[in-house]
């Protein structure tokens, strides 16, 4: 059985050490890359990973960091300024590209290369992670085969948001507008934007909600007709987000994910068929890790639906995937005959 060696870019970050340890786990050999020699070595000397410095604007050393590797994971963000050259290399190499960005514009990018992953042979996958991602996989599992939908409504609730550096310099970085679909039209959210309350599964409850959409709303009509698609977020957490004084995620046990907790609930709208299916779990940085390396996994063993720039629940059948998660760290179900009390 061959052993993949696969490269991890920001591998010292917050979510690059969860999936380092992800990828060992399943018997992946992670090639720690990123900006930072001196993090990189620090990493070298805690765990014995192979690292390889590499900046986003030196082709040559992305080049030689990614040489012998079956896929990139890419974890270091700002998207909007690393996924192209680090997607580039990517297909120099003819290798698999994934990664976590939750920036729109970043995802569009990717899928702007599309003819170009083709032609390379190998499958190009944004916003694999908490945001973006799991709400596309949620929706596609939930219509099953069908791929249009009057509406889908997805609401993500935190107890609260103790921000990694990388969040907060895609902040302060990402200054365009957020689109949503209404009425088969693409919008821009206004300046206030719309507040709603939004009831969500134990434990949350009925919380006040602003439409916030990020890379979930660009990866859905990637592959599915939808002419409404809202993506909200409860406030406490963007308080947290807000505030300067708010530390970085803390570890509550051995496994180095916090105590935050989560829920991403989407609703579907089919005609007269109202459909759902929710997630919930702690972390959202540490859950990203399973999510990025499932895919992964299944992109190398060939259950995927081709090469190009795909999204997860076009690349994947989004059930299967779902269910071969581990509980402890995402639990979905779904409920295919409620009607939907949120508005869609």
């Amino acid at each position: 059985m061959t052993t993949h060696r696969i490269a991890v870019y920001g591998a010292y970050g917050h979510t690059g050490r969860f999936v380092l340890d992800e990828l060992r786990r399943r018997g992946f050999v992670p090639v720690a890359c990123g900006r930072d020699a001196a993090r990189l070595q620090q990493l070298a000397a805690a765990t014995g990973v192979e690292v390889h410095a590499a900046s986003v604007d030196d082709p040559a050393a992305l080049d030689a960091a990614f040489a012998g590797t079956a896929a990139v994971l890419h974890c270091a963000g700002p998207f909007l300024d690393t996924a192209v050259p680090v997607l580039d290399a990517a297909l120099r190499a003819r290798i698999h590209y994934l990664d976590v960005a939750a920036e729109q514009r970043a995802v569009l990018d990717t899928f702007a290369r599309d003819a170009a992953a083709k032609a390379a042979g190998v499958t190009a996958l944004p916003a694999m992670a908490f945001y973006g991602g799991l709400a596309d996989l949620l929706a596609s599992a939930a219509l099953a085969d069908a791929t249009e939908a009057d509406a889908v409504d997805i609401a993500v609730a935190l107890d609260g948001w103790h921000p990694t550096r990388g969040t907060r310099l895609t902040g302060e970085r990402n200054h365009y507008p957020r689109t949503y679909i209404e009425h088969g039209l693409n919008r821009t959210v206004p300046d206030p934007a719309p507040l709603r309350e939004t009831d969500f599964p134990a434990p949350f409850g009925r919380l006040e909600t602003v439409l916030l959409p990020l890379s979930e709303t660009v990866v859905l009509p990637h592959h599915l007709a939808c002419r409404n698609l809202h993506s909200w977020m409860n406030q406490a957490p963007l308080r947290d987000l807000r505030d300067p004084s708010t530390p970085a995620p803390v570890a509550a046990d051995d496994s180095g994910r916090s105590a935050q907790r989560f829920v991403v609930d989407v609703r579907v709208r089919q005609a007269q068929r109202h459909l759902r299916a929710t997630a919930s779990g702690r972390d959202i940085y540490a859950v990203t890790a399973p999510l990025l390396v499932e895919a992964l996994q299944r992109i190398l063993d060939g259950r995927v639906s081709g090469a190009g720039a795909l999204a997860p629940g076009q690349a994947f059948d989004a059930g299967e995937f779902l269910a071969a998660l581990d509980p402890q760290q995402i639990a979905v179900t779904f409920d295919r005959g409620e009607a939907s009390a949120s508005a869609c």
